[in-house]
Formats: structure tokens, C-alpha cells, sequence
């Protein structure tokens, strides 16, 4: 048994030690440097001003026109081509002008260089020397899954001293994506390494899946077993606890003893982050909860919502359904927001966010047992977020099930179970070091990634030296 054990620690953390070291060196960087993304606050600032004098469509016609039957979400914005409407479904998005209801996607490159360039100007940037890259459906930063409805994406190269590449979505002309020069380049040594992310197999979400989950849980088991034979090959001399090896050999059996609770729950909350509804719930809403949550409303409630006047500085309108009414939502600015509910007068029916009140009939609707709604504190254990900065997020607790619902918009961003909870702190806390005492001190929590994946680093360099030695004796000699 013992030889088994020696014999499949040895193979397997010769295999996996290059991985161990390129998993514990890129956690650091992406400690400080996340993947790319546009933000919401970037968004925003490309967002134009809603024109008043020009004449629009009602929001039923948009949806009409749209051919999404099953649409839930309109907004309005201002293009650079003219005011469009972007209508969303469960399954789809797509974007009509809003003066006759035509086909507002983008397929002819001049259109989405004119506007990536006035989001660019918006937000301050050099776009004098902006430039298409490419149209394509992927490449090393567009690969996760929540572009999937915005595919092909133009790429423009804004040519400025950032290095700025904005990427434009076919189907609603909006700017989805951008990154730096230097944001990429971190991230070839950060999270493309960390989450083996290149484009040829991440852009296969399945098979991607597959490999990553396997890998990482054959590397915790490499872990499990060092451990195992690392207590076992314990010496004790006097009040000394000793190694009987030597050489590179002591130093990784030491190291090894020293960081074994880190690497072990480090490696197997890194396999947690695959595990994507296998072991634990995933967050989301049941069929039977989305659709409630996502109920197809009346559009033809909303003319008295179309006829309310825009106001100058509003950015973006939105109509959704809410608790069996339709609300339209004015933006005005990044966080702020004006709510009125239709077949209502607005001065009756207008405020920044939704009250608990309003949550009742959705939540006894979603599930039984509910207690009124109450807003989620900033640093709670399971936090969640509004997509408009300082906007409440409401949690309804249905006994053992709780959903967090945000009230700038109404849509449910998290569904906690009892099994979500528990994920959340296998992975999330074990993983990140998000803990709230070390949240409440980032510097402190800081040192302690940086210096423990240090010494996971290091160990795994060890092993790097001593499987190269073994090979090197194996198959030389």
C-alpha cells in the first residue's frame, strides 16, 4: 500500500508540479490584475444623451418589430446611427432602430468604428487613430460565455499610448468589451495560465469544462497523497520534529509540512470553481422561478411610459416587467435613477428604486414561507451587488431559500440554498481569502495571498527540482 502511494505521489507531482507552480505564481497577479471586462461605471460614461426632439416608436411596436416573442427587457439608447432599441429575451438580444423599427444590427465596419470611437470620446480617450481589427466571434478576451449573444464582436484598436481595444457587438451596435495593453499582457501571465484559457479550448465551453475539472482534481489527489506520505516520513528527535531526507528532498518534505492545510484547501477550493452544478447548487432560478421571474409581460401597457418626456440628461431608458406591472426606468446618471410604473401618473408613481413592498407579490410567488423583504447589508457573508452603485439589494428568505433581488431593476442577482451557501465558503472563502474579518483588511489580506501562494510557489519549485532529478536518472542514465 505504502509503495503504491510513494509511487503515484512521485508520477503525479512530477506531471503536475510545472502546474502547481504556474497555478500558485498566477494567482498572485490575478489578485491584482482581474480579467477584462467593461465596467458598468465605463459603460455608462460612453453612453450618449437620449435625443427629445426625435420622434420614437412605442415600446410594443420595438418588440413587435424585434420578432422576440418572448422579450422581457427594452432599453432605449442613443447610437451614434440614431436612437435604437435593444430588446432582450431569455435566449436572445436584438437591437431596431427606433424611428421605424428596422434592423439595427451591425454588420458593415464603418458603423461600428463610428461607434466605438463616440464611446471613446465620451470617456475621455484618444480615438483620432482608431482603427477595425477584426470581426470575429472570438479571440483571447472574448471568450467567456456572457458574450455569446453579442457574437461576432468588431475589435477596435482606439491607437492610443493605452493601447485601447474596444469591442463592438453585432447584433446591438453596444460597446461590450475593452482592455489595455497592459491588462492584457498581465493576463497572459495571470488568468490565461490560471484557468487554462486559450481560445482553441475555451472557446469549446464543454470540453474546456472537462479538462480543467480533470486536471485539477487529479492535482488534488497528487496533493492529498504528499500530504498523506509527508506526516507518514515525520521524524521526531527530542522535542524536534525532523525530516529523514536530505537536499532538495528535506526542503520539500519541510516546505511541504509548513504550507500542507494551504495547498490542500487551496487546490481543492480551485477544483470547486469547476464544479458547475455537479456537487453543489448554482445559483440560479429553477424553470419554474424564471418563469415567474421572467414572465412575458403586456407591452401595451407601456404607452403611458412611452408618452412621459425624457428628460436632458438621461443616458438610457428601460422597460421591464415587475410584479405583474411594467416599469420604465430612466438613468440619469451612473447612480442614479428615476422608476415609474405604468398606468400610474408619474408624479404618483416615480422613485429611484424599488421598496420591499414592491418585492411582496414576486416573492410569495417564487416560493412559500416568505418574510418581507430586507436590504442586504454591504459587508454581509453572502454579498451581492446592484448594478447601480448605492442601489439596495433586497433579500426575501423563504425558510431555508433565499433570494437576492436588486432594486434598481428588479432582477434576481443570486438564489441562495442551503448547498449555495455552503459553496460559497468551500470556494469562495477558501479560495480568495474572502473571509470578512480579511475583507474588513485588505491590506492584511493582501500579504497573506501574496506571501501563502509565495510559499506555495516555492514549494512547488522544489518539486519541480526534484522530478526533473528523477527524470533526469530515469531516463538518461
Amino acid at each position: 500500500m505504502m509503495g503504491a502511494i510513494v509511487l503515484s505521489h512521485r508520477w503525479l507531482g512530477i506531471a503536475f508540479c510545472f502546474l502547481f507552480a504556474m497555478w500558485f505564481a498566477s494567482g498572485i497577479v490575478m489578485h491584482f490584475v482581474p480579467f477584462p471586462s467593461l465596467t458598468e461605471a465605463e459603460r455608462f460614461a460612453g453612453l450618449a444623451p437620449v435625443e427629445r426632439a426625435q420622434p420614437v416608436m412605442s415600446v410594443a411596436d420595438a418588440v413587435a418589430a424585434s420578432g422576440i416573442a418572448d422579450a422581457t427587457r427594452v432599453r432605449l439608447i442613443q447610437r451614434s446611427d440614431g436612437p435604437v432599441y435593444v430588446v432582450s429575451g431569455p435566449s436572445r438580444v436584438r437591437a431596431v432602430y427606433a424611428s421605424d423599427g428596422a434592423d439595427a444590427s451591425v454588420e458593415f465596419p464603418d458603423v461600428a468604428l463610428a461607434i466605438a470611437q463616440d464611446h471613446a470620446r465620451r470617456r475621455g480617450l484618444d480615438a483620432a487613430n482608431a482603427t477595425i481589427v477584426a470581426r470575429a466571434d472570438y479571440d483571447q478576451w472574448s471568450v467567456p460565455n456572457g458574450f455569446d449573444r453579442h457574437r461576432p464582436l468588431f475589435r477596435v484598436a482606439l491607437g492610443d499610448a493605452a493601447g485601447t481595444e474596444i469591442y463592438v457587438s453585432s447584433p446591438t451596435g453596444e460597446v461590450v468589451l475593452d482592455t489595455i495593453r497592459s491588462e492584457r499582457g498581465w493576463n497572459w501571465v495571470g488568468s490565461v495560465v490560471h484557468w487554462i484559457y486559450p481560445t482553441v479550448l475555451r472557446s469549446n465551453w464543454s470540453l474546456w469544462d472537462q479538462v480543467v475539472s480533470t486536471l485539477s482534481l487529479v492535482a488534488l489527489t497528487a496533493a492529498v497523497l504528499g500530504a498523506v506520505l509527508g506526516v507518514i516520513r515525520i521524524r521526531i528527535r527530542g522535542r524536534q520534529i525532523a525530516s529523514p531526507y536530505r537536499g532538495w528532498h528535506a526542503l520539500h518534505h519541510i516546505i511541504g509540512l509548513v504550507s500542507t492545510v494551504f495547498v490542500l484547501t487551496w487546490i481543492f477550493s480551485g477544483w470547486l470553481s469547476m464544479d458547475h452544478g455537479r456537487l453543489f447548487s448554482r445559483g440560479q432560478l429553477t424553470p419554474a422561478e424564471a418563469a415567474v421571474t421572467n414572465a412575458v409581460p403586456d407591452w401595451r401597457a407601456a404607452p403611458s411610459l412611452d408618452q412621459q418626456p425624457i428628460s436632458s440628461p438621461v443616458r438610457e431608458i428601460e422597460w421591464f416587467a415587475f410584479q405583474g406591472s411594467v416599469f420604465r426606468r430612466d438613468r440619469t446618471g451612473l447612480n442614479s435613477q428615476t422608476l415609474t410604473r405604468a398606468g400610474e401618473p408619474a408624479p404618483a408613481r416615480q422613485a429611484a428604486f424599488l421598496t420591499e413592498q414592491d418585492l411582496l407579490s414576486l416573492t410569495t410567488r417564487l416560493a412559500t414561507g416568505c418574510g418581507a423583504a430586507s436590504v442586504v447589508a454591504y459587508k454581509d457573508d453572502y454579498s451581492a451587488q446592484s448594478i447601480v452603485p448605492g442601489a439596495p439589494v433586497y433579500r426575501a428568505r423563504c425558510g431555508d431559500l433565499w433570494f437576492d433581488i436588486d432594486g434598481a431593476d428588479g432582477s434576481v442577482l443570486q438564489r441562495l440554498d442551503a448547498s449555495r451557501r455552503a459553496y460559497r465558503w468551500l470556494y469562495g472563502a477558501l479560495h480568495t481569502l474572502d473571509f470578512p474579518v480579511l475583507m474588513a483588511h485588505p491590506r492584511l489580506r493582501d500579504v497573506l495571498i501574496v506571501g501563502l501562494c509565495t510559499l506555495g510557489l516555492v514549494f512547488s519549485v522544489t518539486g519541480i527540482v526534484i522530478g526533473w532529478s528523477r527524470l533526469r536518472s530515469t531516463f538518461v542514465t
